[in-house]
């Protein structure tokens, strides 16, 4: 997921490879954002978390010569992979910012579309936030943000289980823990379910917000396993789950058959007007 200040994920090559690995799940997801936000080729775009690039790759695919991207995350190393990445990607001024996206900063000036892919939920007490986004910016600046929503699944997961799939607990499992890892930072990993109300309580005009599951396959599967990777120590730590447990995780999440799947996290996705 992408990252403001104090992102408690790893900022490393194998970290920007499992955001790598969300851009083509989010692909959908996000085609459908821009389209909501109906981007010109004129248009000042902020994006909020840039992270390596993904994202801002497919928001430059729509901008022209006239329009630019304002990237902007807190990770040097992120944002030099995504300097990396976006050389010579379309036609548009690209802009990498250096900063804190929960500090909003005089990057906003101008702005037509303030976009954000996973990163709301890193930013403690996001509302307040978002609630100073819509005093900042202009009126009618587009807005739209995309959320991973772990919380959802586990209704399915646990029915599925009772009902004669016991194999699919690792999921659960890995949902549960990062569900925990999340709260003990104090960061909510279920801010997309309340993101429209936010929204439309904050003033925010034409909010609109979709649901949809992630796809249940080998990207999936890498994805939770990289997870477990970058974070075995805090788990530990946090004591949510030792060493030896996410190991053992790991191998049953090895074993499973993709093609037998049922998601292990959704997504919303909510745009509005400022």
């Amino acid at each position: 997921m992408t990252m403001p200040l104090g992102y408690i994920l790893g900022q490393s090559p194998t970290a920007a490879r499992r955001l790598e690995i969300q851009d083509g799940q989010f692909a959908e997801a996000s085609e459908a954002l821009l389209d909501e936000l109906a981007l010109a080729p004129h248009d000042r775009v902020v994006e909020l978390g840039c992270g390596p690039g993904g994202f801002s790759r497919r928001i430059l695919g729509r901008l022209g010569p006239a329009g630019v991207l304002v990237a902007v995350d807190s990770s040097e190393s992120l944002l030099a992979q995504a300097r990396q990445t976006l050389a010579g990607v379309g036609s548009a001024k690209y802009e990498p910012t250096l900063a804190d996206v929960a500090d909003l900063g005089p990057w906003l000036a101008g702005a037509d579309v303030v976009v954000g892919r996973a990163v709301l939920h890193h930013v403690p007490m996001v509302e307040l936030m978002l609630g100073r986004l819509r005093a900042i910016v202009r009126p009618a600046t587009r807005i739209g943000f995309i959320e991973p929503d772990f919380r959802s699944v586990l209704g399915r997961l646990a029915y599925m289980q009772a009902n004669g799939r016991p194999e699919l607990a690792p999921l659960a499992i890995w949902a549960t823990a990062i569900n925990e890892l999340y709260l003990a930072k104090r960061i909510s990993p279920d801010v997309g379910a309340s993101l429209a109300q936010t929204l439309k309580y904050a003033g925010y005009r034409n909010v609109r917000s979709q649901w949809s599951a992630c796809q249940p396959d080998e990207r999936m599967l890498e994805n939770m396993l990289m997870f477990y990777d970058e974070v075995r120590e805090r788990l530990q730590a946090l004591a949510i789950m030792t060493t030896a447990e996410v190991d053992r995780q790991m191998s049953l999440l090895r074993g499973l058959d993709p093609a037998t799947l049922t998601p292990a996290w959704a997504n919303y996705r909510v745009s509005a007007m400022a």
